[in-house]
């Protein structure tokens, strides 16, 4: 029996991480910025602990000893607290960092406070939740794919550090699921100030608000895949542990045609690029 402490369960993804897990036999400590979004979460089962990603370091650090003291270990962390941010470049200002402050700071700080237990006990699972995102951008987007980007390396070079610790991580890269990640409550529309992006705006805005409730991904079809990737079950059985997880027949398709291009554009511009070398 395993714990986990998942964060940003309030819906979505995060919601069906807790009730999956739960529902596998595991114990759960469910995360949310304001604790009254999640008091459901306790009818099933969860332990239920306020918790803001964009906290200070010394916060953070004081909410992972709460945590592991409540069931004495932690066994999985899932970093799943994000929200989407659509806007020009130049229109997004300051809050081009703010993305990033959840998004990826977050995600880095929440890390950086529970390592210490699992490289301690030798074990554990850290899943950071990215993006087909990560692989392609659209206008308006580029704040929240740059910011799912970072989270590709920071998983990758993690992997590294740490995985002769004991410690395993699993980046999960889902495309377009049907969760409330696009909703207005997780969504900021920065409308622009600049008439040359007027129709290029609107045209963006109203295709991602049209995507809400749309989405051809199944959360539940989702999350139990990587729980099975956890736990080593059911497809995942016997398979060598995967490091990236894919998530969606569109995720899937995005990021082939992605190496595909780039493959090509390495082949036609490899003998221009290497006649760089001394």
């Amino acid at each position: 029996m395993a714990v986990w402490i998942i964060t940003g369960t309030s819906s979505g993804f995060g919601t069906e991480f807790v009730k999956q897990a739960l529902g596998r036999g595991d114990k759960v400590i469910a995360t949310a910025r304001t604790l009254s979004k999640i008091a459901h979460l306790k009818e099933v089962g969860a332990v239920t602990l306020s918790l803001d990603v964009t906290a200070s370091q010394e916060e953070l650090n004081r909410k992972a000893i709460e945590a592991i003291s409540i069931y004495g270990q932690i066994d999985v962390l899932v970093n799943n607290a994000a929200y989407t941010q659509f806007g020009t470049l130049e229109d997004l200002g300051d809050d081009y960092a703010k993305q990033f402050d959840t998004n990826v700071f977050g995600t880095i700080n929440i890390i950086r406070a529970f390592l210490p237990h699992l490289r301690e006990k030798k074990a554990g699972t850290i899943v950071n939740i990215g993006s087909m995102a990560a692989w392609t951008t659209y206008p308006t987007v580029g704040a929240y794919s740059a910011s799912k980007a970072a989270i590709r390396y920071v998983t990758d070079a993690l992997d590294q550090e740490v995985s002769g610790l004991g410690i395993k991580t699993l980046l999960v890269e889902p495309g377009y699921f049907r969760t409330e990640l696009l909703s207005p409550q997780n969504s900021m529309f920065v409308e622009t100030s600049i008439s040359d992006y007027k129709a290029l705006t609107e045209a963006a805005f109203g295709g991602f608000r049209a995507a809400h409730g749309n989405q051809v991904g199944d959360p539940v079809k989702g999350v139990s895949r990587v729980i099975d990737v956890v736990k080593g079950e059911n497809g995942a059985a016997g398979k060598e542990w995967p490091k990236e997880l894919v998530l969606g027949s569109d995720s899937v398709e995005t990021i082939r045609q992605k190496c595909q291009n780039t493959l090509k554009l390495l082949e036609e511009w490899e003998e221009f690029s290497c006649g760089t070398d001394l």
